[in-house]
């Protein structure tokens, strides 16, 4: 046993050394004595995915259900195989549209939908915050297992609390020290893969401690579980459900792999280079084999020892401590540690970067009286980052000891599972609109909730028991657990069954529904031409065109919009690049296709601090076109369509034919609409000389007319010549 004082001084040496580490990185980055430009630190912070739910969870599992443990873990090393089909797509679309989140990232796919992001944020808070909850009750668990203190339960509470703070420090010192989520965190994925090595080195040398010194291998182990009765732990599964359970689970680590916020915020948003995904390839389920290579002889070591069953959870810990072995056992809570404080950094700035972006700003874009906090954006996110880990660990606090870990960490995965269809599917499907992803995630997890949260709320005795067996208002076919009478799957497969289910059809149905406007399908078209590797533009460049807008102005609007979001100085840093990228020179006016190109440079730019989603909502509204200028960018719309022809070289035969066609037709109309204009003009010259003709007819009646008058006159008075003349004859 150790005292609770030479434990906390290990956490507290632990997490110095890794944030010297991180420091150390960060410094040498920015004085240009370091480029960090390995692929092994970005490959080994992929393993944030494996968290305390595997280092002691795992054990847990295998004690109750056998091998089907190992299902999670194959649909995580399916998903690693599929990196170059599926994440790099998503890594293309990040390089150009400044991608921050997943959330971000579903939103994009979808007309930038504020809607859509805000829903994604929500299914993740609400699926993750008791995961967190949980890695935060390991580590105290742990840390009562290992040292016992005096105080009991009251004095682990506060050491959960130490943990607690030392994270929000530590997330936001190297995960939110910026505004900019973008900008790769080379510091903390140092640190991050560094937790990654300990927490496999420590499940390798307690897994080789206890199954070749304790035993005789790993053989020796299987035959005293036979001799013993113990079978379960190799077997493939327990109860009727078992091999639909073994589909369920490859399922949920498969979409783990991607829609996971921490899994994608390492994989994506932190990636520097697309060929670092090859060596994922193979590296990543190498890790898994590794990690879980230990697994089954480390539950039936303990079985044999006489540990119960339901402290599988603990067996990594007590294990050592039977064996008298005080430097394995922190050795074993140091890698349990590592494991738990990896994915709490990563997670909760993740959601905290999703929260603000999505939920907080667009609130004060709405209401006049948040409207200051708009530029306050970073500090928004450390307060998001202190109110998701103080949850965490309230609610970490209430659990008390009727969760255990594998329980919560499927349930976790099951809620960010509803991400899957609209973001897998999208990016493959065309006909996806927003109103399908929308409906479709809105399904889900409303199902995901109905049929799997509900339940457990029943468990703890927060709820009657009655809606478990007779349904909400006594409708039997609404059980939560036999929804519609379906009694042949598990709890957890049941769930999972109805919620993707009604995920997909509403996805299906309301894409099919409610077609998709022109914006929406221009948008689409180009983030999907993006995906598949046909580059977008994303600088502006001369087009020859009459440049008549006076630059100036525009500058002075883009620093109004980012004043309210950014910092002085990173405002003018951003105005410059700008400039330097808008390639205007000397140039006091620029065109309107230039025009276009700032805009959407000043999107980008923006999206980078709060979001694709948010930045394309406040640009819309934060810049205006002249008429001059709307009616130009209309006019020249078939013409910007032709410029991108030489993107679609790339794409397959067929497709390019039907692009060449339509780019053809495009090309028809511009010549049309150009002889129009020709035909217009001559016409309108045509006309002047008719006015012109005119004008001369007009002034020579008029000259004809004061003759006719002049005339008259001459008349009338000889007239009276002649008739004053007669007068006199007389």
């Amino acid at each position: 046993m150790f005292s609770p004082l030479t434990v906390l001084l290990l956490v507290l040496i632990y997490m110095g050394v890794l944030f010297a580490l991180a420091q150390w990185v960060e410094h040498r980055i920015a004085t240009g004595r370091f480029r960090f430009t390995s692929r092994w630190p970005y490959v080994l912070s992929q393993a944030v995915i494996f968290t305390s739910w595997t280092y002691y969870g795992s054990v847990g599992f295998a004690a109750a259900s056998g091998l089907q443990f190992m299902a999670i873990y194959l649909g995580t090393m399916l998903g690693s195989s599929l990196v170059g089909v599926i994440s790099i797509r998503i890594v293309r679309a990040k390089e150009v549209y400044r991608i921050t989140s997943i959330a971000d990232f579903i939103a994009t796919r979808y007309r930038h939908s504020q809607s859509i992001a805000a829903l994604v944020t929500l299914i993740a808070l609400f699926g993750l915050l008791p995961y967190i909850a949980l890695q935060i009750k390991a580590v105290t668990d742990s840390l009562s297992v290992i040292a016992p203190g005096q105080g009991g339960e009251a004095e682990w509470n506060m050491a959960g609390l130490l943990v607690t703070v030392l994270m929000i420090l530590f997330t936001i010192l190297f995960g939110v020290r910026r505004l900019d989520p973008t900008e790769r965190h080379q510091g903390m994925i140092a640190a991050l893969a560094v937790e990654c090595v300990v927490k496999l080195g420590a499940m390798l040398i307690i897994g080789g401690f206890i199954t070749f010194h304790l035993f005789d291998g790993p053989g020796d182990i299987f035959q005293q579980l036979r001799q013993s009765g113990n079978t379960t732990v190799l077997s493939p599964g327990t109860g009727e459900h078992a091999p639909v359970d073994w589909i369920t689970l490859i399922l949920l680590g498969f979409a783990g792999f991607f829609c996971l916020p921490r899994q994608f915020h390492v994989a994506v948003v932190e990636n520097s280079d697309s060929s670092h995904l090859r060596t994922l390839i193979w590296a990543m389920p190498l890790y898994t084999l590794l990690i879980s290579l230990f697994v089954i002889p480390i539950t039936g070591a303990g079985l044999l020892l006489g540990i119960p069953a339901e402290h599988g959870d603990r067996f990594m810990l007590m294990i050592p401590q039977l064996a008298d072995s005080q430097t394995l056992t922190l050795l074993s809570f140091l890698g349990g540690y590592a494991a738990a404080t990896g994915m709490i950094l990563i997670t909760t700035m993740t959601l905290a970067t999703m929260a603000s972006n999505h939920l907080i700003l667009p609130l004060c874009e709405r209401l006049p009286v948040l409207e200051a906090l708009r530029s306050w954006g970073l500090q928004l996110r450390w307060a998001m980052v202190a109110l998701i880990l103080g949850g965490a660990y309230l609610t970490a606090l209430a659990l008390g000891q009727s969760y255990i870990l594998v329980a919560m960490g499927v349930i976790s995965f099951a809620a960010v599972l509803q991400c899957a269809p609209a973001m897998l599917i999208g990016l493959f499907w065309r006909g996806g609109n927003s109103h399908g992803a929308f409906w479709g995630l809105a399904c889900g997890f409303a199902l995901w909730f109905y049929t799997l949260v509900l339940p457990a709320w029943v468990a703890e005795g927060w709820l009657s028991a009655q809606i478990l067996t007779d349904g909400p208002f006594g409708i039997a076919l609404l059980r939560p657990q036999h929804l519609f009478g379906m009694e042949i799957f598990s709890p957890l497969s049941h769930s999972v069954f109805w919620s993707l289910i009604f995920n997909i059809v509403a996805y299906w149905l309301f894409s099919r529904l409610f077609h998709s406007d022109k914006t929406e399908r221009r948008l689409t078209d180009e983030l999907l031409e993006c995906m598949r590797g046909n580059p977008v533009h994303t600088r502006a460049r001369p087009t020859g065109m009459t440049a008549y807008i006076d630059l100036e102005p525009k500058i002075t609007e883009a620093q109004s919009v980012l004043t309210r979001y950014l910092h002085p100085n990173k405002v003018r840093s951003t105005l410059n690049l700008l400039r330097e990228n808008l390639q205007t020179g000397n140039r006091k006016q620029i065109t309107v296709i230039e025009l276009m190109e700032f805009h959407r440079m000043l999107e980008r730019l923006l999206a980078g601090s709060i979001g694709a989603a948010a930045a394309h909502s406040v640009v819309a509204n934060g810049v205006r076109y002249s008429e001059r200028e709307e009616s130009d960018l209309k006019a020249l719309y078939s013409h910007l369509f032709s410029e991108l022809h030489p993107t679609l070289e790339n794409l397959e035969e067929s497709k390019r034919d039907h692009q060449a066609a339509d780019l053809s037709q495009l090309i028809a109309l511009q010549r049309r609409i150009e002889q129009l204009e020709r035909e217009n003009e001559q016409q309108r010259k045509g006309l002047d000389e008719l006015n012109q003709r005119l004008d001369q007819e007009y002034k020579k009646a008029f000259e004809l007319r004061v003759s006719e008058q002049k005339l008259k006159q001459e008349n009338s008075v000889l007239k009276e010549q002649l008739l004053r003349e007669e007068k006199g004859s007389d």
